[in-house]
C-alpha cells in the first residue's frame, strides 16, 4: 500500500469484486417504434442500432461493470476506438474484450449486418478481425452449419473464442462444431425443438418458443443437452433482462432509467411497453417462458454447467448499459440462486471464462483493483447491489453518480 494512501472507511457498506458483463453491447435499439413497418417487421433497408460509444461505458461503469466482452459489434472501428481510448486514460469506462462484427448468414433483418454466402467468406472475415484486434467472434441467428465450422475453426487457429446467439443452427450441432459459449439460455435461442426443423433454417420465433414451453426440463433430451455443454466445456449467457421486458408487467419502471434515455429513445420504449402490458394485447413472452428459462440456468449451473451473465441492451430499449447488469443479478436471485451465487456468476464466471481468474473476479490480495463499492449488504437484500458510490478500475476511484449524471437524456443519441 502506498504510504500515502487515503483510508475510506464505510460503517455499512459492501465492497465487491466488479462486474464482468459478458453481453454488454456498445450499441443500444433506441428507436423500434420509429422504425417499424405499419405493414409488418422494419422499414428498408433494416433495423438499425445506435451505437453509443459516450453513454456506455460510462454507464457500465458507474454500475459497476469493470470488465466487458461487447458480444457482437455494428461499428466495428467505433468499438476498437473506444477500447484504446479508454486503455490510454483518455476516457472512463470498463476494460473491454471487443468482439468482432456478427458472423450472420443470408436473411437478416438487421440492415448493419453483412450477410456470409460461404465457408471461405467465413474463414476470411474472421482472419481478417482477428489480426484487426478483436478478441471473439459471435455466430448468428442464419449463420449455417457449415458457415459456422468454418468460423469456429478459424477462430480457434488464432486461439480466440465464439458464441453464438443462433436460430438455423441448434444449439446440439453447434456444440458438435465446436463453439465456446451459447448465448440467451436455449428457451430463447435453440430451435432443436420445433417439429420438423429444416437443415439450416431458422424457424419462426413463436414456433421455437412453443416447442420449449411443450418441452420438460427433466426430459432425456434436455439432460442430454446439458450433459454435452457440461462435457465439453461450452458457457451459457444468461441474458434475462433483455427478455423480462417482452413480458407482461415486467420490469418495475425506474426513473433513473427514464432520465438516461434520449428523448426519442423514452418515447419508443414506453410505446412498446404500453402494446405489452395493453388490456387485451398479447404479450411477446409468456411469464411461464420466463420462468422456464430460469429454471434451465440453475439445472445447467447444478449440473457443473459454467453460467456467464449480461444484459443484452437492445429489444425493446428498456434495457441499458450497466443498469440492466445489475437487474440481471437481481433475476439470477429471482432464479433461485442465493445473492452471493448470482453475484459470484457476474463477476468470477466472466473472469473465468475470459481466462482471467487470477487477475479479475473475485477480491483478493495480488489482483487488480477493481472493487465496487455499493451502499448496504447485497448479500442480503440482491437490490442493494444498485446503491453504487465508487467504483474502482485498476485502483483509479469513479464517482457513480457523476458518470450518470454526465450521460443524463443522452443515452440513444451519443
Amino acid at each position: 500500500m502506498p504510504r500515502d494512501a487515503k483510508v475510506l472507511d464505510h460503517p455499512g457498506y459492501t465492497v465487491l469484486p466488479g462486474l464482468v458483463g459478458m453481453h454488454d453491447h456498445l450499441f443500444y435499439s433506441a428507436t423500434n417504434v420509429q422504425q417499424q413497418d405499419p405493414r409488418g417487421g422494419y422499414t428498408e433497408p433494416g433495423r438499425f442500432m445506435q451505437e453509443i460509444g459516450f453513454t456506455a461505458p460510462r454507464l457500465y461503469l458507474a454500475a459497476g461493470v469493470t470488465t466487458l466482452r461487447t458480444t457482437g459489434s455494428i461499428e466495428p472501428a467505433a468499438d476498437l476506438k473506444v477500447k484504446r481510448q479508454i486503455d490510454a486514460g483518455l476516457l472512463p469506462g470498463p476494460r473491454i474484450h471487443p468482439t468482432a462484427p456478427y458472423l450472420e448468414g443470408k436473411g437478416t433483418p438487421f440492415a448493419q449486418m453483412h450477410e456470409i454466402r460461404s465457408p471461405d467468406e467465413a474463414r476470411q472475415i474472421v482472419d481478417f478481425w482477428a489480426r484487426a484486434g478483436m478478441d471473439s467472434f459471435k455466430a448468428y441467428m442464419h449463420l449455417t452449419r457449415d458457415q459456422l465450422a468454418a468460423s469456429i475453426a478459424e477462430a480457434h487457429r488464432h486461439k480466440l473464442k465464439v458464441t453464438g446467439h443462433l436460430c438455423a443452427v441448434t444449439w446440439p450441432e453447434a456444440i458438435a462444431a465446436g463453439i465456446d459459449d451459447l448465448e440467451h439460455g436455449p428457451v430463447f435461442s435453440d430451435s432443436e425443438v420445433v417439429a420438423e426443423k429444416k437443415p439450416d433454417v431458422c424457424p419462426d420465433r413463436l414456433l421455437q418458443l412453443s416447442g420449449w414451453m411443450k418441452t420438460d426440463l427433466g426430459s432425456a433430451r434436455v439432460q442430454s443437452l446439458i450433459g454435452s455443454l457440461v462435457a465439453r466445456h461450452v458457457a451459457v449467457t444468461s441474458t434475462l433482462p433483455v427478455f423480462e421486458a417482452y413480458v407482461r408487467g415486467r420490469p418495475p419502471i425506474q426513473e433513473r432509467v427514464l432520465e438516461a434515455m434520449a428523448p426519442a429513445a423514452r418515447e419508443s420504449y414506453l410505446t412498446v411497453r404500453a402494446r405489452v402490458n395493453s388490456v387485451g394485447g398479447s404479450a411477446d413472452i409468456p411469464e411461464a417462458a420466463f420462468r422456464k428459462e430460469m429454471d434451465f440456468e440453475r439445472a445447467f449451473v447444478r449440473a457443473g454447467g459454467l453460467l456467464l451473465a449480461g444484459p443484452d441492451p437492445t429489444g425493446n430499449g428498456g434495457v441499458l448499459p450497466g443498469f440492466g447488469n445489475q437487474r440481471e443479478v437481481e433475476l439470477l436471485v429471482e432464479a433461485g440462486f442465493t445473492p452471493v451465487e448470482a453475484i459470484s456468476i457476474a463477476t468470477r464466471n466472466g473472469a473465468r471464462y475470459l481466462g482471467e481468474e487470477r487477475e479479475i473476479g473475485t477480491v483478493a490480495p495480488g489482483k487488480r483493483a477493481d472493487l465496487v463499492l455499493v451502499k448496504g449488504d447485497p448479500a442480503k437484500n440482491i437490490a442493494d447491489i444498485e446503491n453504487v458510490e465508487l467504483v474502482f478500475r485498476g485502483g483509479v476511484g469513479f464517482d457513480s453518480q457523476k458518470l450518470i449524471e454526465s450521460v443524463r437524456g443522452r443515452v440513444g443519441i451519443h
